[in-house]
This record gives C-alpha cells, structure tokens and sequence, in this order.
C-alpha cells in the first residue's frame, strides 16, 4: 500500500497502526511521517516563514505553531521568554489577527510550509477562554468582553483540586474560565474555530491542555471533527502515568508522551542517572504510533543531558519533536540525527544491553544505537542481527566495526554522546 507521508500524519492517532498497514509491534520513521515536528514558541508568522527552507532542508516534515486567534497580552506584559505564555488566554475564535501577526501572514506562512514539503500542527485552545485577573497592567477579560460567550457557557469559577478528577476537568486552570463542553452551543463555536484553522490549510491540532477535557469529548466530538477535516491531532496530556495518557489516546489521538519526559528527566539524562529507567519506558513503548515524543518545550525543562535526550528520541520509536527555544533551527547535531532517523531509524526496536550508564538498542535489521551517560568513554560487545557484517557509525563520532559469525560486535560510545551503526 502506498501511503504519503502527509496522509499518515494525518492519519496518525485515529488509525494508528492501521494508516500504514503496520503492527503496532513494529516501528519505523515511516509509520509516523517521515521526520520530526520543529515547534514553535512566541514566534512571528512571518519569522518562522523565513525559516522555513532551513527547516526542511535539516530534515523535519512538519512544524507545530502557537495559537492564531485574537487572545489577551501581548509582548508588554513579558517578562521572559515564557512568561506569561501568549496566545493562551483567548478572546476571540474567530478572529485570527494576533500578537504574532495578521491572519493573512498566518495563511502566507501555511502556504510557504507546504511549498517546502512541511506539514503545519496548529494550537488549538478548547478548554477555556482568557481570565478575569488583572495582569501587570492587562486589564482582565470579562463575560461581557467574550464576542461569542456567556457566563451560562462556564463551568461555575473554582480553583482545581487535583485530586478530584471532576475538578480537573471543570475548574479554572490557573483562573481561566472553563468552557462548557456539554453544552452543544460551545461545542458548535469550538467547531467553528477547528473550521476555520481547516481553511487556513493546517494540517494537524495540537489540542491544549487536553488534561482538563473529559475523555469524551475528544471521542465524541473533537477528534472526529478533525478526522472529517483530514487533520492529525495530539492531545497535551500533562500527567506522568502511562494508564492516564493511554485513555486519551484511546479516544483516536496521539498524546504528548510525558511519561517518558519524566523518566528522561528525573531519572536518566543528568550526573546520576540510570539508563535502566528508560528501558521500556513511557507510552512510546506501549503505544509508539501514538506518542508525541520531546525533550523540553514551553512549560517544561530539559534534563541535563540534552543533546544525549534528542539523540535517543530521534532514533527511537514514536513521533519526535524538537523544541525552537532550545534548539536552534540549523543545529548540526539535530541535523545529522534527523538524516538518521529519516534514513536508517525503521522497523522494531530491541534493548541489545542496558545498565546505569549504557543504553544500546537495535532498530531492527536497521539500525544499531549506543548511548553513554558517562563522562568518559565506553566499550560494549553486544549482540545484532547482522553477521560478518561491517557497520558504520553515521554520526562520525567512532570508527568503523564488523559483527562476527554470530553476530556480535563490539562498540566505543564517547562521553556523554552517541553512535549510530548501520551497515
């Protein structure tokens, strides 16, 4: 069956494994797009249009933007790169003139991206509308302020109790008034602002704060809608439990895999780490054609060892993507992983060894990638498919080796760095 990379990302999610013809027990840049998501934080239309040849040229197939529609703050209101976060509080659905710039340099930017070969995932906030606090000289935002809502069309103000899974869903996140999605008039406006992204020629949705969403939602309605529109979507599921992200996978999306950042962070990428952590971790080894795989992005930091995190993302299972904030749009070792993963990283993945400090890993028939944790370097003999074989480092951080009659092979990981061995 022959599936473009454009159908499968937009595919991914619902079909999961089924929009390539795959097993869900294998693996491979192409089950999930051909690459990896840049994402863009606080950045101007027009900005990111310029960088777009520079995008595609490293590699990535699609690029993940901020919110388009008319929302509260502005750049007055910063104080770091961050904080606040714009394009979050909204106030306008269908008004797509914002601090990033006019709704036309939006479609402009949309166009350009498609003429570079490059996929568009816009953020898309359904659970709530801007708040009713005054922020550092930002004058709150009330009912009456809101062209297409009432306060019948909220959930009464309380404070979340994350406790109570009902007050996750229906509190005011940080004092946003949150959106009635029960009520069929909501759901008809959230329709429209899904529209109308639509016909602005995007090509995913990343829904935010999808946490604080029922699940049905999503099944019923959010996710179907952008099945009927041809749209790939991931949830922003902030929650560290694999079972927890699952559900709402289950509802015919992909998920922010924060599972695995988590286990990447806390217990992998830093001084003390242990590589043994992140053997079978996250949803990406549960569900890896419906994990959104990262590092770091807005609302969460990187772990220590940065570079080493991508190095495993970006040839590991699951949809990866890379942070603009962190990461710069032609940086070389994002570049030479990417033309890995695109190139080599394909088929199902199995642990050739792991301890503290070493992780190795075989793409099937594919690919052979040694990470080291340690500051010094590291010798390994592992086994591999391969036999009598020459296997050559792509990431040119080691020297050439050749797997004996039975298959094994010994590998020199450098400190604190990676290599990737393919015949």
């Amino acid at each position: 069956m022959n599936v473009s990379r454009r159908d499968v990302l937009r595919g991914m999610g619902a079909l999961g494994a089924a929009a390539t013809g795959a097993s869900l027990t294998t693996g491979g840049a192409e089950a999930v797009g051909s690459s990896a998501v840049y994402q863009y934080y606080h950045t101007d239309w027009n900005q990111v249009k310029s960088n777009l040849s520079t995008i595609a040229d490293q590699g990535y197939d699609a690029i993940q933007v901020p919110p388009a529609q008319y929302s509260r703050l502005d750049r007055s209101h910063q104080q770091g790169v961050t904080d606040p976060p714009l394009g979050y509080q909204p106030v306008d659905f269908k008004n797509f003139n914002s601090v990033f710039g006019t709704e036309a340099e939006y479609e402009d930017m949309v166009a350009e991206a498609h003429a570079q070969g490059l996929d568009v995932i816009a953020d898309a906030i359904i659970n709530h509308m801007a708040a009713n606090d005054d922020f550092r000289g930002a004058p709150g935002i009330s009912f009456a302020d809101l062209p297409y809502f009432s306060e019948q069309d909220f959930h009464p103000e309380s404070s979340i109790d994350y406790s109570d899974p009902e007050s996750v869903e229906n509190g005011w996140l940080v004092g946003l008034k949150d959106l009635k999605q029960e009520s069929s008039y909501v759901r008809g406006q959230l329709k429209d602002y899904v529209e109308k992204y639509a016909a602005l020629g995007v090509d995913g949705i990343r829904w935010d704060a999808a946490k604080h969403v029922p699940e049905w939602f999503f099944s019923d309605y959010a996710n179907q809608w952008a099945d009927d529109l041809g749209l790939y979507k991931v949830g922003e599921v902030l929650q560290g439990g694999v079972g927890y992200c699952q559900g709402y996978a289950d509802t015919g999306m992909s998920v922010t895999d924060y599972p695995l950042y988590y286990t990447m962070k806390e217990d992998v990428f830093h001084q003390n780490g242990d590589m043994r952590a992140l053997d079978g971790a996250g949803l990406v080894n549960q569900s890896p054609f419906q994990s959104l795989t990262f590092v770091s992005n807005h609302d969460s930091s990187p772990p220590q060892y940065e570079k080493l995190a991508y190095a495993y993302i970006l040839t590991y299972e699951g949809y990866p993507r890379v942070y603009s904030n962190r990461i710069a749009v032609d940086d070389g070792d994002i570049q030479n992983l990417l033309w890995i993963k695109n190139n080599l990283a394909g088929g199902a993945t199995y642990t050739r060894h792991v301890d503290q400090n070493l992780y190795i890993y075989e793409r099937d028939n594919n690919l052979l990638v040694g990470l080291n944790r340690t500051g010094s370097w590291q010798s390994k003999w592992v086994y591999t498919t391969w036999t009598s074989q020459p296997l050559h480092d792509y990431t040119g951080s080691s020297g050439d080796v050749t797997t004996n009659g039975d298959g094994w092979v010994q590998i020199s990981i450098p400190p604190q760095g990676w290599v990737c061995y393919a015949p």
